[in-house]
């Protein structure tokens, strides 16, 4: 519950310094947080690492729209310049992932020690990589980095 109630004191704070655009991005984190809490058959708790999942969850829908202002050019420069500011918001919220290098290396240690040679079990490294590193590195990164390892891309 301490990054619930971090999130709730930081809109406090937004609020207080009329930092309108802050306020209006950490309630919207709030508010992705809420209907998680209260979507049907929901009954977990919510936990610090829930709370970095739904806010991983919505960087990700960011990224995702960024791409699509971005291809407007000057049409969809202010909506990509708020995304942006939106996904630097949710980054200072989340863990610090795993840089190039980093994720290369974990993923030669994991195919190594999972006896991987075959191309096609790419998808049970990522499943294992995913599973104990969940928020330090994207899925498709390892799958990219697995295949160039594995030789599949040419």
């Amino acid at each position: 519950m301490a990054l619930e109630q971090a999130l709730n004191d930081a809109i406090t704070r937004a609020i207080k310094d009329k930092d309108t655009r802050t306020a209006d991005a950490l309630r919207m984190l709030k508010t992705r947080l809420t209907e998680r809490r209260t979507a049907k058959g929901f009954a977990g708790v919510v936990d610090d690492a829930l709370v970095l999942d739904v806010i991983g969850a919505y960087r990700k829908q960011l990224q995702k729209a960024l791409g699509e202002y971005e291809k407007l050019g000057e049409r969809g420069r202010a909506q990509a310049e708020q995304l942006r500011f939106e996904i630097g918001l949710c980054e200072g919220w989340l863990p610090r992932g795993l840089d190039e290098p980093a994720v290369r290396a974990l993923v030669k240690e994991r195919l190594g020690a999972l006896g991987l040679t075959d191309p096609k079990q790419v998808g049970r490294l990522v499943g294992d990589v995913m599973k104990t590193h969940k928020g330090q590195v994207e899925a498709a990164d390892v799958k990219r980095i697995a295949e160039e390892l594995l030789g599949t891309r040419g």
